[in-house]
């Protein structure tokens, strides 16, 4: 595969201001990847932009030769775990609601002009849309993606491979991305963009256009799921519980979001 190294970018990041499991401040995030060579990532907290924030209010003025672009991890209440890429014009509170089902999401993300596609595809059970009611019932809602993670550090080659054969299946651009929470993950798996990219706006042209992407990195062998081994489906069961609970107990907020979009 061609090497690409215009602008090489994390493109599934955790921090710890923004992701209750996040260990890592964003400002230890930037100086690590920037030691390993990185031009930018995009910062991808649960159902949160508080890692973002954390960056714009604090570390932005002072970071010059470094890009920090504001993504988001959705929780689908149908479909799993979609990262989501708006325009930095455009401020939703509904995207830190977690629960809406994942074709809500594609429609309201495509008509202000974002986009999204899901993390991990071919992982967990209720983590990833594959392994979801949602993608069983109607696998073509594949085509209301933009892009697929097709390779995620903290998953198996197996998972990675059956994802990128996903890509190919729906002819969609290919992320890379650590998905990391600990210090050790960060920078594992990498983007390389063609172009250089300065805001979202910018990454969200590049990816419509289709453009090439690069992606690769190493497995991290540091994960929750292999230190569990077989009891790991405790802890997957237990996600999906607490998510439902989460979607409910966040039901007035969502339902408050969407009117806000239909005024």
């Amino acid at each position: 595969m061609e090497v690409l190294s215009v602008m090489k970018l994390d493109m599934h990041c955790h921090t710890k201001e923004g992701s209750l499991d996040g260990k890592i401040p964003i400002s230890e995030y930037i100086q690590i990847l920037k030691s390993k060579g990185f031009q930018g990532m995009l910062v991808t907290d649960h159902d949160s932009y508080n890692g973002f924030r954390e960056y714009r209010d604090h570390l932005k003025n002072e970071l010059k030769d470094f890009v920090v672009l504001k993504g988001i991890e959705y929780d689908t209440i149908d479909a799993g775990h979609i990262l989501v890429i708006l325009p930095e014009n455009v401020k939703l509170l509904l995207m830190e609601c977690r629960g809406l089902p994942v074709r809500v999401l594609q429609d309201v993300v495509h008509r202000h002009g974002g986009i999204l596609g899901p993390a991990h595809p071919c992982g967990e059970r209720h983590l990833s849309i594959t392994r979801t009611r949602a993608y069983k019932r109607n696998p073509d809602i594949m085509k209301h993606f933009d892009f697929i993670e097709a390779f995620n550090s903290c998953e198996s080659r197996e998972s990675n491979m059956e994802a990128r054969q996903l890509a190919f299946r729906y002819n969609l651009p290919m992320f890379g991305g650590s998905d990391s929470h600990h210090p050790d993950c960060v920078g594992t798996a990498y983007t390389e963009l063609k172009d250089e990219v300065t805001s979202e706006s910018e990454l969200v042209h590049y990816i419509k256009e289709k453009r090439e992407t690069n992606f690769g990195g190493e497995y991290y062998e540091g994960t929750v799921k292999g230190k569990l081994g077989i009891f790991n489906h405790v802890l997957v069961e237990s996600f999906w519980v607490y998510n439902r609970f989460a979607s409910m107990y966040r039901h007035h907020k969502r339902k408050f979001a969407l009117s806000l979009l239909n005024q």
